[in-house]
């Protein structure tokens, strides 16, 4: 049986920060290149490994590679007794070692598989390795349903909600700041946007018995023109998380009807959507992703945030996310997992590719 903490460590001590990608792919490919039951195909930095069984259905299990930068000049991994400690333990290097064994410990599984270990997830989008696979070669990505390893906790997190940037622009008239009131205060009238967002009541929808919670956030303000001079403009930009039953031109329309009493358009004021992504609905019939939830022994609920779901289910791929290690660590410089947590995933993935559905 494999150690897959050790594993986890070596993947650990590989850094490969998004854009620096390349060493931890040429090991991610040289082991799968060991098992003559896949068909290893490279793409860049992305590697995607399939079986070729000729099985009535396929899984997607997929994985990306990048992490965030380093906390220290160290990133190496730490461990203490059955707990590793290190850069990219939880986001996810954990659960790359829990699909390169499951790659190659399983050569005849009951569906065929599909491992995708990929690229710059951790970057602008326009740098993702699987986006790129789905504009460039959708057909390697076609299967009948998908299981992204991002942490979980070991729990099945259905869809996830979609994420859209939004700056309202609010105008004034400048003005010297000992005459005011010959003036408008551009920042002065962000008062009632910052109301709004104050008073904003999230709202919950259940979909699929996974309950997703929106949430509306200011993240920047700007304005200003000197110390002495009445600001004639303003700019506040917006984060809203939305629920994956709403699509993106819904999701601008609620922005805009919260923020409405607070906006005059006859005056210049404006609001533009920066950028957006739609989320992903639960897609927890498919019978594949409800054997995973079976073989967890948990009930599912709602993925909070984003993930590379969306771009699967954009695709026509269901899919969902369940990987090992607690998504609060991410990102942080307490990321660590245990090993129990590694083989509780793996069994349960095992568990869906050895078990007829």
């Amino acid at each position: 049986m494999t150690d897959l903490l050790a594993l986890t460590a070596e993947l650990v001590d590989i850094p490969s920060v998004s854009h620096c990608e390349t060493a931890l792919a040429d090991r991610v490919e040289a082991g799968l290149r060991q098992a003559d039951h896949l068909v290893v195909e490279r793409f860049g930095d992305t590697v995607v490994a399939r079986t070729m069984l000729g099985r009535s259905q396929r899984l997607l299990l997929a994985g990306h590679l990048d992490t965030v930068p380093p906390f220290a000049e160290t990133d190496g991994h730490r461990m203490d007794g059955e707990t590793l400690w290190g850069l990219g333990a939880v986001d996810m290097k954990g659960g790359l070692a829990v699909l390169l064994d499951l790659a190659l410990s399983t050569p005849e599984p009951v569906v065929d598989t599909t491992f995708v270990f990929y690229t710059c997830e951790e970057v602008e989008r326009r740098h993702n390795g699987l986006g790129r696979l789905v504009a460039e070669r959708p057909e390697i990505l076609a299967a009948d349903a998908a299981v992204l390893g991002e942490p979980t906790g070991g729990y099945v997190e259905a869809g996830c909600q979609g994420t859209m940037r939004v700056e309202a622009t609010l105008t004034g008239r400048r003005a010297h700041t000992a005459r005011p009131w010959t003036g408008v205060n551009a920042v002065h009238r962000l008062g009632p946007v910052l109301r709004a967002l104050e008073s904003y009541v999230p709202r919950r929808v259940v979909l699929d018995g996974c309950e997703y919670t929106e949430q509306l956030q200011s993240v920047g303000v700007s304005g200003g023109v000197a110390g002495n001079v009445v600001p004639d403009e303003a700019k506040i930009t917006l984060n809203f998380r939305f629920a994956p039953d709403r699509i993106i031109d819904g999701a601008e329309a609620e922005v805009r009807r919260l923020l409405g009493d607070a906006l005059d358009p006859d005056i210049g004021d404006r609001l533009i959507v920066v950028d957006a992504v739609a989320g992903a609905p639960p897609a927890l019939d498919h019978p594949l992703l409800a054997g995973l939830v079976w073989a967890t022994g948990h009930s599912p609920r709602a993925k909070v945030g984003w993930t590379d779901v969306a771009t699967l289910f954009a695709a026509g791929v269901p899919a969902a996310n369940f990987g090992p290690g607690d998504p609060l660590l991410a990102h942080t410089p307490d990321e660590r997992v245990t090993a129990a947590e590694l083989n509780s995933v793996r069994e349960a993935l095992a568990r869906v590719l050895e078990k007829p559905t």
